[in-house]
């Protein structure tokens, strides 16, 4: 069944009012739609099923996906402007999240070792010189972004907005998130990293939240010069608590403090599959925000009055979507304890088949989801969901992402570690939209997306070693949005008074 009207208030449910393909106008994932003239591809042909891959051990596995992950940013970023495409091999436009995350990537890759601290630096710093002098206005034409704020989609070339995409918040908040990330971690004297912070204080700065707050306390999900505001604003329970927190925090426009209770007042507590959490069906919600921010440990009212915290809500929905894929009420191929993981990610085709004397209505790109609220399930599964609670469920994410390896092989692990989604239900030579049909296998994207393959990269770090929290618990703006927010406990408490005293 579809998600209800109550759960159409995040991104992904603007994008579910607008049908099955997602328009590249609204929300955070809308861009992962393909361009047209992809239609029923060659790719949709039945190929050789690939062997299964020999086992490996844990350390060796995730030291193979890091990898391999990393590696993606670091070749397709489009060498003039440092943008990063929306999805590859399949030519797209630049997403401005996925910039974020290729930010926060070299961070991770100088760290790793998988390029030099110096390589990484000019690499961020190639990245932050365009998006800081990259055109700004109300122009409907020509500019990148307008009040400090960036179009979802940019041309990869020029790094102009892409037809008539939206400005875009949550985005924003996402490259910030990454621009901050590079000014913690880069903390050198150097002429390079010195630089690096500048310009990143200066984007961070530039962000007039106040201004994208159209309606009382609440940020508005997008605007466009041809029709300004969007109808829909972030609040509730999904991806959007790290937007809060960094417009609450903003050094130079920040929105009222009043933006929290007003954006948590709508969360929706609820029980699905034995676990009691903070609703939102698509995995993905569970996760965005907890890349940059570590919220073990420490509660704002809202968590305090159900006795967690929001690591815990995400432990919660991770095993609510694995107990539902052992349940497998729908009977799809592939579900079971090490084959769960429904969350926001591509589809073989919009349409409904007849599989094995069953009628099964499949999806191309779609905010999947199984919640209290609601469930999205067509059969497809997506290695992101597992990878991206690797910090709360390594004990059942892990093994999850190493059956999926070795069962699938290059069909699913290829160069840059997991394609986007796989669907074992769906026949093979059956024409797809994209992706290819393996003989004995199913369905398998052909593609990687930007900000799947950073969700990827972040969590499997921030599991192994906590990097992106310990960078970003020295940012003084995160810091104050948790401050005025209400968070205590744990770090929070432990934080320096005046990294998190309001900006007067």
């Amino acid at each position: 069944m579809g998600m209800p009207e109550s759960n159409l208030n995040g991104a992904a449910g603007n994008r579910r009012k607008e049908g099955r393909r997602p328009s590249p106008l609204r929300g955070l994932l809308g861009g992962c739609v393909l361009p047209a003239l992809l239609l029923f591809s060659t790719g949709c042909q039945a190929a050789t099923p690939a062997p299964s891959a020999p086992v490996l051990t844990d350390q060796a596995f995730l030291d193979l996906l890091e990898r391999r992950t990393f590696q993606f940013f670091w070749d397709t970023a489009d060498p003039t402007t440092g943008l990063v495409p929306d999805r590859y091999p399949t030519p797209s436009f630049a997403s401005i999240s996925a910039v974020g995350f290729g930010l926060t990537a070299y961070v991770i890759g100088a760290e790793r070792g998988y390029v030099t601290r110096d390589q990484a630096a000019q690499r961020v710093l190639l990245t932050l010189r365009f998006l800081d002098k990259a055109p700004q206005g109300d122009a409907a034409t020509g500019i990148a972004g307008y009040k400090g704020f960036y179009y979802h989609f940019l041309d990869m070339k020029t790094g102009l907005r892409y037809q008539k995409v939206e400005l875009s918040s949550i985005d924003t908040a996402l490259l910030l998130a990454g621009a901050l990330t590079c000014r913690a971690y880069f903390d050198q004297p150097s002429a390079a990293e010195t630089e690096i912070r500048d310009i990143a204080v200066r984007l961070n700065a530039r962000a007039d939240w106040a201004w994208f707050s159209a309606r009382p306390n609440l940020v508005s999900m997008g605007w466009t010069p041809e029709e300004g505001f969007n109808t829909y604003d972030w609040h509730g329970y999904m991806e959007g608590m790290l937007l809060v927190l960094l417009a609450m925090g903003s050094p130079a426009h920040p929105v009222s403090p009043a933006a929290w209770p007003a954006y948590t007042a709508t969360q929706k507590w609820g029980t699905f599959e034995g676990q009691s959490f903070f609703q939102f069906g698509p995995l993905f919600g569970h996760q965005f925000s907890h890349i940059w921010v570590d919220f073990r440990g420490i509660r704002d009212a809202a968590s305090a009055a159900r006795d967690l915290d929001y690591a815990e809500n995400t432990r919660r929905a991770t095993y609510a979507q694995r107990a539902y894929a052992l349940r497998n009420p729908g009977g799809w191929k592939g579900y079971g304890a090490n084959g769960w993981g429904i969350s926001a990610c591509d589809g073989p085709v919009d349409g409904t088949l007849t599989v094995d004397g069953t009628k099964r209505t499949f999806l191309t790109y779609a905010a999947r989801g199984a919640g209290g609220e609601g469930i999205l399930d067509d059969g497809t599964l997506t290695p992101n969901a597992a990878a991206g609670s690797m910090p709360f469920t390594p004990e059942i994410s892990l093994p999850a992402l190493q059956a999926m390896r070795t069962t699938y092989g290059d069909a699913l692990f290829s160069t840059y570690g997991f394609l986007d989604a796989y669907n074992p239900t769906f026949p093979v030579g059956q024409k797809t939209y994209h992706g290819r049909t393996v003989s004995g296998l199913g369905w398998f994207d052909t593609d990687y997306l930007g900000i799947d393959q950073g969700l990827i990269l972040t969590m499997i770090e921030n599991h192994r070693s906590g990097l992106v929290w310990n960078l970003m618990k020295r940012d003084p703006t995160l810091l104050r949005g948790l401050a005025l927010a209400g968070f205590k406990g744990g770090w929070v408490d432990a934080a320096p008074a005046a990294l998190k005293r309001p900006v007067r």
